[in-house]
């Protein structure tokens, strides 16, 4: 159960921007995107995605410029797809637990969703939040948006709650995020401590719960 995973998030990109993309051969086009999308992730790790090129981005898939073309015709463009890809995924994940009523289990259901979905798509949770500088103002605009509302959702079933420990939900929600962010930012630390996706969810749902529930 996630909006996007490793195999259907080709086929968003292409439906979604169908209208820029002049690659009408499907299966060509899906193979083609997720080499685009990789290599853009290697080079932005390697050199920066402010010091990467279009050209570094041929060399590296292989495409010739005309080919590259053929997707996006900007870093922006790209930027902004990635981008696009992670506030779907973010907007969406909460609408499969909309029948959830138990304060504290809706809590832990979107806290374990956040660290799967963004374990399935790290490399581009972890470009938005590292790269986002390079967005055009619209799209950091857009991005700092969908960050708030998710915010604002974890405040909302944080304040239902009966008698919860007193502070501000909106600052307790702030805290909530920044445990599961840390999974997708420093990815290295908790492999190197050999700590599974399923692990660090436990010890985060332990967590929230051992400070909000009575």
């Amino acid at each position: 159960m996630t909006p996007l995973d490793g195999a259907n998030i080709w086929a968003y990109l292409l439906d979604h921007n169908a209208e820029r993309i002049t690659v009408k051969r499907r299966k060509p086009a899906l193979e083609n995107l997720e080499r685009i999308f990789r290599a853009t992730f290697k080079l932005a790790n390697d050199v920066g995605f402010r010091a990467m090129n279009l050209r570094d981005l041929c060399q590296e898939t292989g495409l010739s410029m005309g080919g590259l073309y053929g997707y996006i015709s900007s870093k922006d463009q790209l930027a902004e797809m990635i981008e696009d890809v992670v506030r779907h995924a973010t907007l969406e994940m909460p609408r499969l637990f909309t029948d959830i009523t138990e304060p504290l289990d809706k809590l832990e259901a979107l806290m374990r969703a956040s660290i799967y979905v963004s374990e399935i798509l790290q490399p581009w949770f972890y470009f938005v939040f590292m790269d986002s500088r390079v967005l055009q103002a619209a799209q950091r605009t857009t991005a700092k948006e969908s960050e708030l509302y998710v915010q604002a959702l974890f405040a909302g079933v944080i304040a239902q709650i009966p008698q919860r420990p007193e502070g501000s939900p909106e600052l307790l929600a702030a805290h909530v995020m920044a445990m599961f962010q840390d999974w997708y930012v420093k990815r290295w630390k908790y492999r190197a401590a050999d700590i599974s996706p399923d692990q660090f969810a436990d010890s985060a749902v332990r967590m929230m719960r051992g400070y909000l529930a009575v």
